[in-house]
């Protein structure tokens, strides 16, 4: 795909593929709810539609796939890949906004299709100087699946991540014993991220170099002592969770926190405000940091003719489990949802330093 096509798409699509996983905060919305609910209730779908990960056609990224859009790079900025690189399992968030079913095919084409090549494009891309990446296509929950707390929602989010669980498996599979593996999702990818972490944590083993559950909330007490791991508190740590949602001044969280607090978390226990909050910036649990320390921002010009990665263009800090931009933020589109809410640019605003993150925590897991 040209890159004119790309950043001249890659703000509104970015919006439309993470909608569905921030509907859950407006269970209120019932003009909404009508309009997205898929008709009729979730059918499990015939075992002919179920992806094969033994298949090329399973894959929206992996070693070799052709058209693998995971090696995308801003302009200028130079490829130098690790010797012995890691193995990314990367999860894309929403894309299929039709309500005609609960759960998109897996090979679905059109825009739903376009848009999960964008968001390998554009998010797993900050991965690829340290390890190969691999983005497994599923029967991803349909946007309405997260308006509803209903039988039919939870099934169809079940599905999904029981794709997304067989894709990790051979994705495992698929490496040599002493492969380091980074974890990394966005919206509902980060979601089925998280109960993924819980599932095969034993797998895992010391294998894990970092986990970024990005845009989607972590209980410091309900969810991650079921993943056995803890939120990252260095820049040079490893096997640890890194986890953010962006705001920008006056920063209002509230649509999160109301339907948040009280659900059940991984381990069974009720959920309260305490999200986790690493600064990409920082690398570190509740950090801040000036403009001065942020390594890139990813930046379409005025004609959307290319991408930039501009560095120094804001800071961030924590604040009660929420990531605040420092500074004015940057024009990167109109598409800020409700509250000041910059959960569309989570990884754009802070290209430049996840890679450099992950880059650091690579060579921490060397160390150890």
């Amino acid at each position: 795909m040209c890159a004119r096509r790309f950043l001249l798409l890659i703000v509104f699509l970015t919006l439309l593929g993470v909608a569905g996983a921030f509907a859950i905060f407006q269970f209120g919305d019932k003009a909404l709810t009508s309009f997205a609910t898929p008709v009729g209730h979730f059918a499990a779908p015939p075992p002919s539609t179920t992806p094969d990960y033994a298949n090329d056609a399973a894959w929206l990224a992996k070693p070799g796939l052709a058209r693998d859009a995971s090696g995308w790079l801003p302009a200028g900025v130079v490829l130098t890949k690790e010797a012995s690189p890691a193995a990314t399992f990367f999860i894309h968030p929403t894309t299929y906004l039709k309500r005609d079913r609960w759960n998109a095919p897996y090979d679905a084409g059109g825009d739903a299709g376009a848009q999960a090549q964008l968001f390998v494009q554009s998010q797993a891309s900050a991965f690829n100087a340290v390890s190969d990446i691999w983005a497994p296509r599923y029967r991803q929950a349909a946007f309405g699946a997260f308006l509803l707390k209903s039988a039919d929602a939870t099934k169809a989010l079940d599905l999904a991540y029981g794709d997304v669980l067989r894709g990790f498996d051979a994705f495992l599979a698929a490496q040599d014993a002493d492969t380091p593996i980074i974890l990394a999702g966005h919206s509902q990818g980060a979601l089925h991220l998280s109960r993924l972490l819980v599932d095969r944590k034993a797998v895992l083993g010391n294998r894990l170099v970092a986990a970024y559950v990005v845009g989607w909330p972590l209980s410091a007490t309900a969810d991650l002592p079921a993943t056995g791991l803890s939120a990252c508190t260095a820049p040079d740590e490893a096997a640890c969770v890194l986890s953010w949602q962006s705001f920008a001044e006056p920063a209002n969280p509230t649509l999160i926190t109301d339907a948040w607090v009280g659900t059940l978390g991984a381990g069974g226990e009720r959920r309260r405000a305490d999200m986790i909050c690493v600064n990409p910036l920082t690398g570190t649990k509740d950090g801040a940091a000036p403009a001065s320390a942020n390594l890139g921002t990813l930046m379409p010009d005025a004609k959307f003719a290319n991408a930039t990665l501009a560095v120094g263009q804001v800071g961030a800090h924590c604040d009660k489990g929420f990531l605040i931009i420092d500074g004015a933020a940057p024009n990167l589109g109109p598409y800020v949802l409700p509250g000041n809410n910059y959960h569309v640019y989570d990884y754009a605003l802070f290209w430049g330093s996840i890679r450099a993150d992950a880059q650091r925590r690579l060579a921490a897991w060397r160390k150890r």
